[in-house]
């Protein structure tokens, strides 16, 4: 996996008007020149927030790429959710080193000491 790559082109594309018009008019060129799996293509270009998190792209990052698709602020929280839901806890970075399983088994584990 090109974790780096990713939030590389995230970065970049959240702040070049070029490389925006570029994605519009054909996500797979704009995403080319980086050195990503298949996996982070079909995420990048579906977007697929969920994927994206549970594939470690910090959130900062993620924010912007969501709010460049109008996602709005209470859906891109959800498709987080339902990204580590729908494909496990985040694999890479800064939140799998935190161990980070998502809000539901966070809560569980809340019930669970208070059941205690």
């Amino acid at each position: 996996m090109s974790l780096y790559y990713v939030q590389k082109f995230l970065f970049e594309i959240n702040r070049q008007p070029g490389l925006q018009e570029q994605y519009r008019a054909d996500r797979h060129a704009a995403i080319a020149p980086f050195e990503l799996t298949g996996e982070e293509v079909a995420a990048l270009t579906e977007p697929d927030i969920g994927k994206l998190f549970h594939l470690g792209v910090n959130g900062q990052i993620l924010m912007h790429f969501a709010a460049f698709h109008q996602i709005e602020w209470a859906d891109y929280l959800q498709r987080m959710r339902d990204g580590i839901d729908e494909y496990g806890p985040v694999r890479e970075g800064v939140y799998a080193i935190t161990g980070y399983e998502g809000t539901d088994a966070h809560m569980a584990r809340l019930t669970e000491k208070e059941d205690n």
